[in-house]
Order: C-alpha cells, then sequence, then structure tokens
C-alpha cells in the first residue's frame, strides 16, 4: 500500500470513528436542560489526528465529520451551527497546539468554550434574537466540563496510540 494510499485510509477510519462517536453521543440523553450542550465524543478523534497526523488532516476530517454528520442527524440548521462552532474550536485549538504552550486538556477545553461561542452567535444571526446569548454562561460551563474530559480521554487514548504507533 502505497503512502497515499496509506493516509487515504488513515482519513476514512478517523472519519468514520468521529462520525460513529458523533452517533453515540446523539444517542445519549443529556441530563442538562440547556439546548446544544452535548459531550462532544468527535472531537476525541480531531484532537488525536490533530497531535499524530498533524493541522491539515485534522482539519479535513472535523469538516468532512460535521457536514456528513450533519446531513445525515442534524438538518441544514444543524449543520450550520456545527460548521460554525467546528471551525472556529478548530482554528483555536490549532493555533494553542502550534504555541507548544498548552496541554492537550487545554486545548480540548478551549475548543469546547470558543465551539459553544460560535454556535451561539450563529444561532443569534440565524434567528436574529440576541436574547440567544443568555445561553452563553451555562454553555461556557458545559464547555469547561466536556472540554476537559474530552481532553483527558484524549489525553490517554494519544498515550496508548503513541505506543502503537
Amino acid at each position: 500500500m502505497g503512502t497515499n494510499s496509506k493516509k487515504i485510509a488513515y482519513y476514512g477510519l478517523a472519519t468514520a470513528l468521529a462520525i460513529i462517536m458523533g452517533y453515540i453521543e446523539f444517542l445519549i440523553p443529556m441530563p442538562i436542560p440547556v439546548p446544544g450542550v452535548k459531550l462532544g465524543l468527535s472531537n476525541i478523534v480531531v484532537l488525536l489526528i490533530l497531535y499524530i497526523m498533524g493541522t491539515r488532516a485534522a482539519f479535513v476530517i472535523s469538516l468532512l465529520r460535521v457536514l456528513l454528520s450533519g446531513l445525515l442527524f442534524a438538518g441544514f440548521a444543524g449543520l450550520l451551527y456545527s460548521l460554525a462552532g467546528a471551525i472556529l474550536s478548530f482554528t483555536f485549538m490549532a493555533v494553542l497546539k502550534r504555541t507548544n504552550q498548552f496541554s492537550i486538556i487545554g486545548i480540548s477545553l478551549v475548543g469546547g468554550v470558543v465551539h459553544n461561542v460560535g454556535q451561539i452567535t450563529i444561532a443569534a444571526l440565524v434567528v436574529e434574537n440576541s436574547k440567544l446569548f443568555y445561553y452563553l454562561p451555562m454553555l461556557l460551563v458545559a464547555g469547561v466540563i466536556t472540554g476537559v474530559v474530552i481532553g483527558i480521554v484524549a489525553k490517554l487514548a494519544l498515550k496508548h496510540l503513541s505506543h502503537a504507533l
């Protein structure tokens, strides 16, 4: 198998895994009565790819995951919100990783928070109602909690994957 074939296979596997993680998350009811709060399980895959394969690969996989998951599970509005959150979140995570000043947990935390900021901003613009920003404090707390949890899982997975690679 050539290098390009391997890369395509890894991209496909990572994208499929991210979609599956997103679907599993979709099936898990959240005990928090705040719209839009999710665990961010698929971000585990994006973080791992960011650390293992680099920024470009992680961006492509993140984008493919959002587009395919949106088409399969969320509809156009969900796709739009997820895309805004994912692009903003990914941008911040990639920049922070490049500085080498933050752990994977810190990068995940920022990603979780910024994702929620991107989603609520797009939602407020789409429905033309700035009162949606009243949800922001709750979403920020949720982003911190889920970002830390996802970061811990990604750190543990990366530790085990680095032994296998």
